[in-house]
């Protein structure tokens, strides 16, 4: 692996109670464990293990993902855990189609149907040539026809009832919002499956 493609990596960072709460890029990794902060954890396929940084820059590299010290070779770990911090840190979905899908439920939210992602829109319930913005309370999921007939109308000018009031979604721990972007294995045994 090469530095260019290198810097494009990420690894897992785990607090003490071994739950997931950030991505840091391999510098950050190794710094926290050159700190002391944090271990590497290496994983075989029957077993996991906490490593320190004196005993991991000496680990064999192989074909493994490394980054050249002045020392030699030294594998990137892929996941770290903080020895001391036991916090979760929590968070707000970011607004957009896949946050809405999941605080509306994936239904309409003037029919109550339960639709499939083809069948959805956002609607804005104030319309936006209307001034209405993007927001957690001005938009909800809307089955694509029931959207088409409302048209730039406001629900009541269009005759529909929304069947709860839109709000902004409760924070959630991280944990439930970070993913293996990178299909890194190591890290399906940490990350909440959707």
């Amino acid at each position: 692996m090469t530095l260019s493609t290198l810097h494009l990596k990420t690894v897992l960072v785990l607090n003490r109670h071994w739950l997931p709460i950030s991505t840091v890029t391999p510098a950050d990794a190794f710094c926290h464990m050159v700190a002391g902060t944090a271990d590497a954890i290496r994983i075989s396929s029957d077993a996991m293990a906490t490593v320190k940084w004196d005993v991991w820059r000496s680990l064999p590299v192989g074909e493994a993902r490394s980054i050249g010290t002045k020392d030699g070779r030294v594998l990137v770990p892929t996941v770290v855990v903080l020895n001391r911090y036991d916090g979760l840190p929590m968070c707000r979905p970011s607004f957009g189609f896949r946050a809405l899908w999941a605080r509306d439920g994936g239904r309409c939210q003037y029919s109550g149907r339960q639709l499939a992602i083809q069948e959805a829109d956002i609607d804005h319930i104030m319309p936006r040539s209307r001034g209405g913005g993007d927001s957690w309370e001005n938009c909800v999921i809307s089955d694509r026809i029931i959207n088409r007939r409302k048209g730039a109308r406001t629900p009541t000018e269009a005759k529909l009832r929304l069947i709860r009031k839109p709000t902004v979604p409760r924070p959630v721990p991280v944990t439930h919002t970070i993913e293996n972007t990178y299909d890194i294995n190591d890290w399906d045994t940490f990350l909440v499956r959707t």
